[in-house]
Formats: C-alpha cells, sequence, structure tokens
C-alpha cells in the first residue's frame, strides 16, 4: 500500500485537487457556499477575491467589449500564479478535462491501441495555431470564440449547473484521444493548453533531472504527456524548462532511480 501511494502520490493529488475543486463549485452554485463561487471560467473566493480566466477575458478584449475592473483583476491573479509559481498546471491540477484524456491514453496504451489503430499526425504547435485563431474568430464575429465551443467550459459548466448536449462533446473528445492521437486534445490542439504554455514559461516549479542517478530505463519520457520537454534524459542533468510541462509529476512517479524531482528554478542543483 505504501509502495502504492508513493508510485501515484502526484497523480492522486491532482485527482483530489480537481474533486474538491468541482464539489466546492458545485456547493457555491447549489447550495450558496461562499468559499468558491461561479466556475473555472469566472468564480469569487469567500465573496471577495475574483478569479477569471485569462484566456477568456483575451478572447472578449478583441471582441472590442469592454470588461470590468475586478474581472481585470481576477485574471491578473490567475496569471501571477501560474506564471510564477504553478506553471502549466492548470491543465494536470485544475482542468476537468485532464481526467478524461489521461482516461483515454490509459486504456490506448492498456489494449494497445498505439500499435493497431491508424492515427493522425497532430504538430504540438497546432495549439498554438488554435490559441491565434480563436482571438481572431472572435475579433471577426463579436463572440469569445473557444470559450463558446470549449470542451473545458462545456464539462466544467456540466458538471456544476448540468450536462445537456455537453456529454457529445466530452465523448468526442474521449474517442479522439482514445483512437486517433495520443494525448490529442490537451497535448495538440487545446488553444487554452497553449496560452497557459505561453504564460508559464519563466514559472518557478520545474521539474529537475540528475543524469548521474539516470539508469535510462526511460519510463519519464514514456509516461509523460508532453514528452519533448524531457529532451536532456539520459543525456545532461539539468531542469524542464519549457512552459509546455504541465507539472503532473509522472516523470517522479515512474523514476525508480530518483532520478526526477520537483524544485524551484534558478535555485535546485542541476547534479
Amino acid at each position: 500500500m505504501t509502495h502504492f501511494l508513493k508510485k501515484m502520490r502526484f497523480s492522486l493529488a491532482r485527482r483530489f485537487t480537481q474533486l474538491v475543486l468541482l464539489v466546492i463549485l458545485f456547493g457555491g452554485n447549489a447550495y450558496g457556499w461562499n468559499w468558491l463561487k461561479g466556475n473555472l471560467s469566472g468564480s469569487k473566493f469567500l465573496d471577495r477575491i475574483p478569479f477569471t480566466d485569462p484566456f477568456a477575458l483575451l478572447q472578449i478584449f478583441a471582441t472590442g467589449t469592454s470588461v470590468r475592473r475586478e474581472a481585470l483583476t481576477g485574471a491578473l491573479i490567475i496569471i501571477l500564479f501560474f506564471g510564477i509559481i504553478g506553471g502549466r498546471s492548470f491543465c494536470s491540477w485544475v482542468c476537468p478535462m485532464n481526467v478524461i484524456t489521461d482516461l483515454a491514453n490509459w486504456l490506448r496504451k492498456k489494449f494497445g491501441f498505439e500499435k493497431t489503430v491508424t492515427h493522425m499526425n497532430i504538430a504540438r504547435s497546432t495549439r498554438y495555431w488554435m490559441l491565434s485563431l480563436s482571438l481572431v474568430v472572435s475579433a471577426i464575429s463579436g463572440v469569445a470564440a473557444f470559450e463558446w465551443i470549449s470542451p473545458v467550459s462545456m464539462l466544467h459548466r456540466g458538471i456544476v449547473y448540468g450536462m445537456g448536449l455537453g456529454w457529445v462533446v466530452m465523448m468526442s473528445v474521449f474517442l479522439f484521444d482514445l483512437f486517433v492521437v495520443n494525448n490529442g486534445f490537451c497535448g495538440h490542439v487545446c488553444p487554452l493548453g497553449g496560452f497557459y504554455s505561453v504564460v508559464s514559461r519563466y514559472s518557478l516549479i520545474r521539474v529537475r533531472y540528475g543524469e548521474g542517478k539516470c539508469t535510462r530505463c526511460m519510463k519519464c519520457v514514456d509516461i509523460c504527456p508532453e514528452s519533448q520537454v524531457l529532451n536532456m534524459v539520459g543525456k545532461r542533468s539539468g531542469m524542464v524548462v519549457s512552459g509546455e510541462c504541465t507539472n503532473c509529476g509522472r516523470c517522479v512517479e515512474v523514476c525508480e532511480d530518483s532520478a526526477m524531482a520537483f524544485g524551484i528554478r534558478y535555485l535546485s542543483r542541476e547534479g
């Protein structure tokens, strides 16, 4: 049991964080709890401190619509937290879509779909094109384009307020990741992930790799949803510097050599 908890410590912590956040938001809307009311697009902590999705706000700006100062403050809080401290951890620790895509990708490996299913080759840079396209379409249409069709927003609002047709979108993403592209939605096409990759480029919490302890088993690279960020594994000690890392901790969990660990950028030793 102890070995299991150690091996799954970050995965369990992520699921616990996501579940608690959903329960608190559901309770805020259903029962009037004031801990956190709203949804991932916009909420308020203790009826005082605002939290706003900065990418949604950016799309609203693109439409030419003015926004309240409170929304700007909420977006700034989120940007500062993830930009300075948390990195792209929103995608793995907060976003509920992560649960669906992780399940699809686990099933994909469990049943060998990687070898038996013909899949598309989509560049990871596609998410940045989708980010730009979302802003362009928002400016042209006068509507926050991605926010309107976002599976992330649909799922979260659905859990809090009721799903409706959101189930169709969720199933589409699940099947896309299961049969078409490994880690397809989060790792390749989601503009929200692209946004947090840009914001998190210089964040402090990073995964550190010690080449001297590594036995080259490559389990970390195999399990990482953004394996391109681990380009130093087997070559040299160092920290993950790419903002595309989601700080999910999977690489740390599977490393039996203690070669992978979380550290603070600029302060941690790289040996």
